[in-house]
């Protein structure tokens, strides 16, 4: 292969991610000179028709943004509302949040491991065909675990209806409750056996350098609250290498950006491409998992952060989901057994004119939430950054480090670059909903 030559590798279409995108790959030589993932989707003016609204309005409204996680679009919508609002929402309605939000962690990643994610690694065109039943019938428990969550908690498995600002419509009673309890035990043993099963995958070296950002608390694993918190690029070693800043400068630290040949933004942190979602959050969280989640985590591979070890591998992230399925099982169950009907299902919110910040963690990372009231509760501004918009540039440079990689020394077949650049992406998850092969290659040479 000459120095001088030039290479398109064009995707017409990544099909079921959260839009519509396109890839191209520029190689010069051996090395690859860009990456770029476009999104064309026509725009959906989300944040637009958000103006105008009350501000009851856009948990119901944003959930339609994702099919995936209409959870995590609600309890942000809510949270920003709130903060507004000067509302605080704690006890069992917090607690009843908190679940709701690991019916959807657990129903989310299984999707992803075990139908879009294993099927990499297992070698096989599905996530059915040519691989062992029981592990298709455990992913299928945990699955239906999940959404018995969602539907028991929101109303429906699928953009629930129940939650609202303040809380809830409707509280469950707490037999209601208890009947998941059989349900989330079998859910417990089944989610340990999916942390060992794809910790025997075997799993390419990569590694990526972006810095981490993710929630974080104190004393627990964040899910549906926390500061956000950075780990800076290419650290190493956790420790002395976190900083925390509060969710109000947000805005300011994560900054939009358009970007030629694509309807999506993409988010820079302090100028430069970051990482949100699992391997971020486990840096910088993973030592508040509960004992059997970190015991888990360490026997698969991933190292402990509590001694300042992390894992910057992509391909590893299939583990750390595993993990969080594990932990939100678990928290599923605490949150049962401690759980009493409160006396009321929401707390009122009085509106008032002021701009409220909300953030929690998506399946596949910090979602930020943003709205501007007016004394009516009125919305008159509205800021959404979803986590695969914050994600889009890390992918687009692993993509354009690994792809380089594989062009040393040797010219691999168009086939064999598809599908890499397919791994490389389901690596990030970026809000694919179904089907395993989602490229459609054509190579175009130039001299």
């Amino acid at each position: 292969m000459s120095d001088s030559r030039v290479r398109y590798l064009r995707v017409a279409s990544l099909t079921r991610v959260e839009g519509e995108s396109g890839l191209t790959l520029r190689m010069r030589g051996r090395e690859v000179q860009q990456a770029r993932l476009s999104v064309y989707e026509p725009p959906r003016f989300f944040e637009a028709f958000l103006r105008g609204r009350g501000c009851t309005e856009p948990p119901d409204l944003t959930s339609r943004i994702c099919g995936i996680c209409p959870v995590a679009y609600q309890m942000s919508a809510c949270r920003a509302v709130e903060n507004a609002c000067e509302v605080t929402v704690g006890g069992q309605l917090a607690s009843l949040r908190r679940l709701l939000y690991c019916g959807e962690w657990i129903e989310s990643h299984v999707l992803h491991i075990q139908l879009l994610h294993a099927p990499d690694f297992l070698g096989t065109p599905d996530g059915f065909g040519g691989v062992d039943p029981a592990a298709v019938k455990r992913g299928l428990r945990l699955k239906r675990a999940g959404n018995a969550i969602v539907e028991a908690l929101g109303g429906r498995a699928i953009h629930p209806v129940n939650a609202r600002l303040g809380g809830f419509h409707r509280t469950p009673a707490g037999g209601e409750m208890r009947s998941l309890t059989e349900l989330l035990r079998q859910a417990l043993d089944d989610a340990v056996d999916t942390v060992r099963w794809v910790a025997g995958f075997d799993f390419p070296e990569a590694h990526c350098p972006n810095a981490f950002l993710a929630l974080a608390e104190p004393d627990r694993y964040a899910i549906d609250a926390g500061t956000p918190t950075v780990m800076a690029a290419d650290t190493a070693r956790r420790t002395a290498h976190l900083q925390s800043f509060p969710l109000e400068a947000f805005p300011q630290r994560v900054v939009e950006q358009q970007v030629p040949g694509s309807t999506a933004l993409h988010s820079r942190l302090d100028g430069e491409h970051h990482l949100t979602g699992p391997l971020a959050r486990y840096a910088i969280s993973g030592d508040r998992l509960s004992p059997l989640a970190r015991q888990m985590a360490a026997e698969a591979g991933l190292g402990d952060p509590a001694r300042g070890q992390i894992c910057r591998n992509p391909y590893r992230s299939i583990i750390v989901r595993a993990v969080e399925v594990l932990y939100a099982v678990e928290e599923a169950l605490r949150i049962i057994e401690g759980y009493e009907p409160p006396g009321r299902p929401y707390v009122p919110a009085t509106p008032r004119a002021a701009t409220g910040h909300g953030a929690t963690e998506a399946p596949r990372g910090l979602l930020y939430h943003r709205y501007t009231l007016d004394g009516d509760g009125t919305v008159t501004a509205a800021d959404i950054v979803p986590p695969t918009a914050q994600n889009l540039g890390a992918i687009e440079e692993d993509l354009r480090r690994q792809v380089t990689a594989a062009l040393d020394g040797r010219e691999p077949p168009q086939s064999e670059l598809t599908t890499l650049c397919e791994r490389i992406i389901r690596n990030h998850d970026p809000c694919i909903s179904c089907s395993a092969h989602f490229l459609d290659l054509r190579l175009d040479h130039d001299r």
